[in-house]
């Protein structure tokens, strides 16, 4: 907590009084008139009331003029009460639109920010206890904007102002009563309030994982229903949200106790300041309007100091809940651009691996010494079994992360050197696993390239073979795919992915295993599609099936993180290595299936016989 005090202000200041928006500094400068003013007619309020009492002491009823000033004071009592509020309501609404802008900037920032860290940050998050962070953090700048500004600073401004008038007109003792009463609250308030800020820091992680399990579950929804596992889903929810339970009937209770000695405290102030208002009253020393002025201070300053303690919480409760959120931001980012990196000028699209040595963890390296090259134009296929390092040779040529070693060179340029954008921008992928977004097949495809036009995005997925799905589609483009694309089949969502990277139009296309996860008959369909893509493209494929590479211009095998063989497909065969092994048992794995499935055709042709 020490060190999110101390970028608090880092944080918050900067964006409640920015530079580069001189109309909310005006809004500012404006708030804060509008608050002075409040607290300068409110402190007046209980003068107009004492004297309005005092005139009626008199024993004014018979006298029409005295009446009528007796009026004129409640008049005034009324116009400066609602003065006081009504300034106060102004500053709110003017100060509305600066804590709104905060709060977006400050959420835009955390949102940019995660989109710019690793992917090794993203592997490793829990995508459900992130959005709840992001979403408290919100929250809690919001609290924290509204009461400091607006409610800590004004109510310690109005104690101020109402012990001045106490000491000035009926002396020290009520002054030093009142501030003893305020320095035992505060005291009390403090000292609870960090005695309960655990158990809210113990309501939020319980919380952050009861939506972690929630969110994970539902995700996996398809998963959980193979496995009849609701119960045991249930029982995982219910044990996260059972310990938030606790946590929160802690912090309920706690609160309890401090509002009950909050209000012990102001009770004995409250009693000792009557006391001697009322003896000021039998010794003629103060007038039955002085002990209503007095009576209406405390009120006046209890209030707002009952207030000062709620808002304190408040502030408590959002720090904590803005700690999570303040630690993203200090996350680093793993891979930054270099200062004033230059733009990625990809003509060519020639691709050079140099020596390339890269490690996840540094106890288990995973390319050790890896070099090819990819003429422009070309294509280049590397396989090898599962762990080889196929799939990390796209995330480095993404720079997805750096390499440890060696260097990694578009048309002559060091990736490094350049800027992570324009080099993600000279490249297309076809993944393996295709994720879309919850949105129609229209959005996914236009995300290659979001300024396209319809007609160009209509013209890929009829390249992509995706024009007689849509076609059959009710919606058409319109069609919604689903949470991930769940509701198209493998070898859609594949194509919708080919479609995408089709308007893109890169020079570079990466294939990342795109038909491993297809059945034969679907990846044949498939394959005729990726051609398509790569027409004109330089190319590099991590393929799983060797099948789907037999036209490779080379093929690199990989084997424990180093190239093993290298060559065209029907030389590596006449090698006997590693490559014809793995083409041995895909064909004997081929065969088998094929057989299977017309044997499954021939039962099924017999049963409806």
């Amino acid at each position: 907590m020490t060190d999110l005090k101390k970028s608090l202000p880092a944080l918050l200041i900067p964006r409640l009084w920015p530079a580069e928006r001189p109309d909310l500094r005006r809004r500012v400068v404006i708030a804060f008139g509008f608050l002075l003013l409040a607290k300068l007619i409110n402190v007046a309020v209980p003068y107009f009331f004492k004297q309005a009492v005092d005139l009626l002491d008199r024993g004014v009823s018979a006298n029409q003029l005295a009446i009528g000033a007796v009026l004129g004071m409640v008049l005034a009592y009324g116009i400066a009460r609602m003065l006081a509020q009504g300034f106060g309501e102004l500053r709110d609404a003017v100060f509305a639109k600066v804590a709104q802008a905060a709060i977006r900037n400050l959420a835009l920032e955390t949102f940019n920010h995660l989109h710019a860290l690793s992917l090794r940050f993203h592997l490793e998050r829990q995508t459900g206890g992130l959005s709840r962070v992001i979403e408290r953090g919100t929250k809690g700048i919001q609290f924290v904007l509204q009461f400091m500004t607006f409610n800590i600073v004004p109510t310690l401004v109005e104690i101020g102002l109402v012990g001045g008038v106490l000491w000035w007109l009926y002396g020290w003792t009520f002054a030093t009563i009142t501030v003893a009463t305020i320095g035992g609250y505060i005291a009390y308030t403090l000292a609870i309030t960090e005695w309960r800020t655990k158990y809210r820091r113990q309501m939020n992680d319980e919380d952050q994982r009861a939506n972690t399990r929630a969110i994970d579950s539902l995700l996996n929804y398809e998963t959980v229903k193979y496995f009849t596992n609701e119960l045991h889903e249930a029982h995982r929810f219910d044990d996260a949200m059972m310990r938030y339970e606790k946590a929160a009937v802690k912090s309920q209770t706690s609160l309890a106790y401090l509002n009950l000695g909050q209000g012990a405290i102001i009770a004995i102030g409250l009693i000792g300041v009557m006391s001697l208002a009322v003896l000021g009253v039998r010794d003629g020393t103060m007038t039955l309007g002085d002990l209503v002025m007095v009576n209406a201070y405390l009120i006046q300053l209890y209030l707002p100091l009952n207030f000062l303690g709620f808002a304190y919480r408040e502030i408590k409760q959002g720090l904590v809940d803005m700690e999570a959120m303040f630690k993203l931001l200090g996350v680093p980012q793993e891979v930054q651009d270099k200062p004033a990196a230059p733009a990625l000028v990809c003509q060519q699209g020639e691709i050079v691996f140099d020596e390339v040595r890269f490690a996840y963890d540094p106890r288990r390296e995973i390319l050790a010494g890896v070099s090819f090259r990819i003429a422009p134009g070309r294509k280049v296929a590397v396989v090898g079994a599962s762990g080889a390092g196929k799939s990390t040779l796209s995330r480095l040529l993404y720079r997805f992360y750096d390499i440890g070693s060696g260097s990694i060179r578009i048309d002559g340029q060091d990736i490094r050197e350049v800027s992570q954008l324009s080099l993600r921008r000279c490249i297309g992928i076809v993944p393996q696993d295709t994720v879309l977004f919850n949105d129609t097949i229209l959005y996914n495809i236009r995300y290659g390239r979001v300024e396209a036009r319809d007609a160009e995005v209509s013209e890929a997925a009829r390249l992509a073979q995706l024009d007689h799905l849509i076609a059959r589609l009710p919606d058409g483009m319109q069609t919604m795919v689903g949470e991930r694309g769940l509701k198209l089949s493998g070898g859609e969502k594949q194509r919708v992915a080919i479609a995408r990277a089709l308007l893109k139009n890169p020079k570079i296309m990466v294939f990342d295993e795109a038909t491993s996860a297809l059945d034969t008959h679907t990846e044949r369909e498939i394959q005729s599609a990726l051609a398509r893509a790569a027409e004109g493209c330089t190319t590099l494929v991590i393929a799983h099936r060797l099948s789907t590479v037999v036209d490779a211009d080379e093929i690199i095998v990989l084997d424990q993180g180093r190239i093993a063989e290298r060559g065209r497909h029907h030389a590596l065969l006449a090698q006997q290595g590693l490559y014809a092994a793995l083409w041995q048992k895909q064909q004997e794995a081929r065969a088998l299936e094929e057989k299977a499935g017309g044997e499954t055709v021939a039962v099924l042709s017999a049963a409806g016989d």
